[in-house]
C-alpha cells in the first residue's frame, strides 16, 4: 500500500535533522552512521536514531557490513532510490521536455520534443498543465512518492515566491501556487538558463570546476552563474540576463522593449530575422527553393535543419551570429574570469558552425590573460540539462540540501 511521505514534503520545517541527513545521503551517496556523526557533528547515538527512523520510513536502507581496518565492521546506509520522486519540466519557445528523476538523480522516465508553443496566453499556460497532468497519470509511481515538480521558464523569475514575471503572470496569485492547485503536487519555478546551469554542473560538462558560466542558446539568450559551486541569483534573483546587455549601437526594439540588446543581433531571433531579411533581398536557400516554404513561417529549427544540411545562406548566417556572440561572451569572461563557460542551449546542435566563430570572436575580443584561464566547452547533456536540473533544484529544496 502506497504512502504519502511527509516528513519530507515541502511544507517541512528548514533544518528538520531527517530532512539534513536524508539530503546528506542524496548528495553524497552511502555512508556509515560514524561517517554520517563526523560529517553532521551529531553524537552516534543521536544518528542512530534518525537512521532506523528513516528506514521504518522506507527512505533508507541498511546495505550490511563493509570491511574494515580494525573492530567491528560497520553497516553501510544508503537511500533508497524509489522512495521518492521527482518531476522536471523544461519549457522551450517551441516545444516541452518533461522528465522523472529518483533519489540518486537517476532520470527514470523522460519525454521530449513534446509540440508546444510558448505564449502569454491562458491557452499556452493550460496547455503547460495538461502536459504534466498527462506525464504524472503515465509514470507507474504512486503519487504520494513524487514530491515536487520543478517547472523552467524563461524570463523572470522570482523562485522563492513562485512568481513568473514574464509569462502567465494573470494575477497576484504565484504562477507556482495556481498550477499546484491544478496538478495537485507542489511546483518550484525557476529560470530556464539557471536551471540547465545546475543541471550541467551535477551531471554534464562541468568536472572539478567552481566558477561557471552556462551560456543558453536559443531563441533568447540567458546565463546560469554558479560562483563556488552555488548558483548566483542576484540581490533580486534575476541575475543572468546576458541577452539584454546594451551590445549594439543598432535601434532594433528588443522583446524586452529596450534597442540594441545582444539578442538582437546574437539569438535564435536575431538569426531568424536575419534569414527572412536575406531571403527578401535575393538570397537563396534549400528552404524555399526545395521545400517551398514562405519565409514568414521559417522558424529557428528550421535555418538549424537547414545548416547541418549544408545550406550556404544558413551556415553564413549561424557564423554571423557566432560572432555577435562571441563578443558577449568575450565581456563576461573579462569581467568574472569563470574557470569554465558552457555552451547550451538549441543552437549548439549546429557544432562548429556555432562554435568556431564563438571560439575565434573569444580570442579577439577577451583579454589574453584572463582567456587563457578560462575553458569553453559544449553542453554535454543537451536537451536533458534543463530536465535534470529541474529535478534536482526541486530535490535540494525538498530536502533542504
Amino acid at each position: 500500500m502506497s504512502r504519502t511521505i511527509r516528513l519530507v514534503g515541502a511544507a517541512g520545517k528548514k533544518g528538520d535533522p531527517k530532512k539534513i541527513i536524508l539530503g546528506h545521503f542524496a548528495n553524497n551517496g552511502n555512508t556509515t552512521i560514524p561517517e554520517l556523526s563526523k560529517d553532521l557533528d551529531v553524537s552516534v547515538p543521536k544518528v542512530t536514531s534518525l537512521v532506523n527512523e528513516l528506514i521504518q520510513e522506507g527512505l533508507i536502507k541498511d546495505y550490511g557490513k563493509i570491511e574494515s581496518s580494525g573492530g567491528r565492521k560497520p553497516n553501510l546506509y544508503g537511500i533508497v532510490p524509489d522512495s521518492a520522486f521527482f518531476i522536471g519540466v523544461d519549457v522551450k519557445q517551441s516545444h516541452i521536455n518533461i522528465g522523472l528523476s529518483d533519489l540518486q538523480k537517476n532520470l527514470v522516465k523522460i519525454s521530449e520534443k513534446l509540440d508546444y508553443r510558448l505564449d502569454n496566453t491562458a491557452h499556452s499556460l493550460e496547455s503547460l498543465c495538461s502536459y504534466i497532468e498527462n506525464f504524472i497519470a503515465e509514470i507507474d509511481v504512486p503519487s504520494g512518492r513524487v514530491l515536487g515538480i520543478g517547472i523552467n521558464l524563461s524570463g523572470r523569475i522570482n523562485y522563492t515566491t513562485g512568481h513568473s514575471y514574464s509569462f502567465f503572470h494573470f494575477d497576484e496569485n504565484p504562477l507556482a501556487e495556481i498550477i499546484h492547485s491544478r496538478v495537485g503536487i507542489p511546483v518550484f519555478l525557476e529560470n530556464d538558463s539557471r536551471a540547465m546551469a545546475y543541471g550541467e554542473f551535477c551531471a554534464g560538462a562541468v568536472q572539478d570546476e567552481k566558477d561557471v558560466l552556462f551560456l543558453n542558446l536559443d531563441y533568447g539568450i540567458g546565463v546560469g552563474i554558479l560562483f563556488d559551486g552555488q548558483l548566483y541569483y542576484g540581490k533580486s534573483g534575476y541575475a543572468g540576463e546576458v541577452g539584454h546587455m546594451p551590445f549594439f549601437d543598432n535601434e532594433r526594439i528588443c522583446h524586452c522593449g529596450k534597442k540594441g540588446c545582444l539578442e538582437t543581433e546574437a539569438s535564435g531571433w536575431a538569426l531568424t530575422r536575419m534569414f527572412r531579411e536575406k531571403l527578401a533581398e535575393g538570397s537563396s536557400s534549400v528552404l524555399t527553393s526545395k521545400r517551398k516554404m514562405k519565409p514568414e513561417d521559417i522558424t529557428m529549427d528550421h535555418i538549424i535543419d537547414a545548416a547541418l544540411g549544408d545550406d550556404v545562406l544558413a551556415i553564413e548566417l549561424i557564423a554571423r551570429v557566432g560572432e555577435n556572440l562571441g563578443r558577449g561572451i568575450a565581456a563576461l569572461i573579462n569581467v568574472l574570469n569563470p574557470e569554465l563557460v558552457v555552451l547550451g542551449g538549441s543552437l549548439i546542435s549546429t557544432g562548429d558552425y556555432l562554435y568556431l566563430p564563438i571560439k575565434t570572436a573569444l580570442n579577439k575580443y577577451s583579454l589574453s590573460l584572463v582567456n587563457n584561464d578560462s575553458q569553453l566547452k559544449m553542453s554535454t547533456l543537451g536537451e536533458q540539462a534543463g530536465i535534470l536540473g529541474a529535478c534536482l533544484l526541486v530535490r535540494n529544496r525538498v530536502l533542504a540540501i
